[in-house]
């Protein structure tokens, strides 16, 4: 896969840690604007067009669920890694909560950062599905732009929650199991990605809240069934 286009935006205060992952995304292809601090992060992607961002929460002058929101507030489709450590869990509920996409907690290789980066990538690139169009109830949603409607209202969606989306759309009144939801969208089933599961879902209902004949339904410790009556 050709990365060489591919540019990230990489949000880091520790210098070090910066050059390693720098160098590192570079030595792969990848074109990285380095920064050291939230506000210089926001700036430089509000100067250029970034394919994924990869961003350290604990950063100075603005965080990084700060910054997040804040791109998310101007692009709602951009992949967003989020550097964690290991003690900060609730960051990491927040982080998803934002629309942050994954998250990765140090120390990490870079094997595993990249490989990740190239899921995102890879999704984006992709083909549009063979069905991209599902009609739910009152809304349509349309996964080839990432965007579901209701009565001429568009709701933008981030390029996991369509996936959720449409991985439910796809085994619609059949119990999908958390496992599988998992290893599908998030790529593995450890717990905090569990969580960011829940999280997602909770943010899929409220989209389709207004239809009261569409449910979600959460089988306890099982999974999940999008439903529509008739």
């Amino acid at each position: 896969m050709n990365m060489k286009s591919k540019k990230i935006l990489l949000v880091e205060d520790d210098p070090n840690l910066g050059f390693v992952i720098k160098d590192n995304l570079v030595i792969n292809s990848f074109d990285v604007d380095l920064c050291g601090d939230g506000e210089l992060g926001l700036a430089s992607f509000e100067k250029n067009h970034f394919d994924l961002c990869i961003l350290d929460i604990m950063l100075p002058k603005m965080d990084g669920l700060m910054l997040a929101q804040k791109i998310r507030d101007q692009n709602q489709n951009i992949p967003i890694i989020f550097l964690t450590a290991k003690s900060l869990s609730q960051d990491k509920i927040a982080g998803f909560k934002l629309g942050a996409d994954d998250y990765i907690t140090k120390p990490f290789s870079m094997e595993e950062l990249i490989c990740r980066i190239e899921v995102f990538l890879k999704r984006s690139r992709s083909q549009v599905e063979p069905k991209s169009s599902w009609q739910l109830g009152e809304y349509l949603f349309n996964y080839s732009d990432l965007s579901l409607s209701q009565n001429g209202i568009i709701q933008k969606l981030t390029r996991r929650e369509s996936d959720l989306l449409l991985y439910l759309c796809e085994n619609q009144n059949v119990v999908t199991k958390r496992e599988d939801i998992l290893l599908k969208i998030w790529g593995d089933d450890d717990y905090f990605k569990g969580r960011s599961l829940d999280v997602f879902i909770s943010r899929l209902r409220k989209y389709l809240s207004d239809d009261p004949k569409i449910d979600i339904i959460n089988y306890h410790g099982v999974g999940f069934k999008i439903e529509i009556k008739e």
